[in-house]
């Protein structure tokens, strides 16, 4: 089968595309057949191996795991002898948690893992662009409890995660304010934030208002000017944070007069949290948004733009 394989860290020249052996899905697991998958900033930082931190998990030298990618949508081609959740020819979405390997067109994955079957209303790119963005912003909601009427802030809120976030939040029936530039005000006001604040023109720290929530989905806002913003009792997650900022935020909660908490940290799913976005999607209030679409043999030149930081939701990869 094809594939997109790296046997170094570097830049994005280091993504080569080549033959492997196609999986065979042992007793509890499906053989799916990708369709789409999508580029996101943490397979980014893992082709980079930055921060350094990355090569203490995944290989000090040299990536362990060759295959990036973590999300997909495809339909399953062949099933283990003891699944009983899935049948040949279902469609199925999710994400692979720190197994990775969907820059292919075949991956095998245990019945239990965070999968659901893809919504019939969306297109397979559409479907594979939900679940990085959509499970990370889901799990930092949840452990905020976030309730209806609270003022949530999303800072980076034309991202892949800001644009599920501002969309759940609103779900939640929270009050959204959206931070972006200039060019992606139009599509957050669509995606259903009450207000829109253009960052290159107003700083959100110094309006005078203040938040239930911040939400910093992009690790490009000042920490310790957003603690003034906060309500007493309110919550800061840091759901992008590189360990500086996760030290500062820790210290920052212990410290704070307010009794602010901070949330960061590695994320969990599940397939429940999949079928909740399912559902989200088949009612109409989570939609998916792709700023643009490669091939697989592309794939370099997704990771390239990807990494300008530029991007508006996410980049899909359509893979034949």
């Amino acid at each position: 089968m094809k594939a997109i394989v790296y046997t170094q860290y570097g830049s994005p020249e280091v993504l080569k595309l080549k033959d492997v052996e196609k999986p065979i899905p042992k007793h509890n697991e499906i053989l799916i057949r990708i369709r789409a998958t999508a580029v996101n900033s943490g397979d980014v930082r893992l082709r980079k191996a930055d921060p350094f931190a990355v090569r203490l998990f995944f290989g000090l030298f040299k990536p362990k795991t060759n295959i990036l990618g973590s999300v997909f949508s495809g339909e399953i081609e062949s099933i283990g002898s003891g699944v009983q959740r899935f049948k040949v020819g279902d469609e199925v979405f999710g994400h692979t948690d720190m197994s990775f390997g969907t820059y292919a067109a075949y991956k095998c994955f245990p019945e239990n893992g965070s999968i659901a079957l893809k919504p019939t209303t969306i297109s397979h790119q559409e479907a594979a662009v939900i679940p990085f963005g959509g499970t990370t912003a889901l799990h930092f909601l949840k452990k905020a409890s976030i309730q209806k009427g609270q003022k949530v802030l999303v800072f980076g809120a034309s991202g892949a995660v800001g644009t599920a976030a501002v969309q759940l939040a609103k779900h939640f029936g929270a009050i959204v304010t959206g931070v972006c530039s200039t060019t992606n005000v139009d599509l957050v006001k669509s995606l259903g934030a009450d207000k829109v604040i253009d960052y290159t023109k107003e700083d959100f720290t110094k309006n005078g208002e203040t938040y239930d929530v911040i939400f910093d989905t992009v690790n490009k806002m000042s920490i310790s000017d957003s603690l003034q913003t906060l309500k007493i009792y309110g919550i800061l997650i840091l759901s992008a944070a590189g360990f500086s900022e996760m030290v500062q935020g820790t210290w920052a909660s212990i410290t704070n007069s307010n009794k602010i908490k901070v949330l960061t940290g590695m994320i969990r799913h599940s397939a429940e949290d999949i079928n909740f976005l399912k559902t989200l999607i088949d009612a109409g209030q989570l939609k998916s948004v792709i700023d643009r679409t490669y091939s697989l043999e592309q794939m370099a030149e997704a990771h390239a733009y990807v990494e300008k930081g530029h991007k508006k939701g996410n980049i899909a990869i359509e893979i034949h």
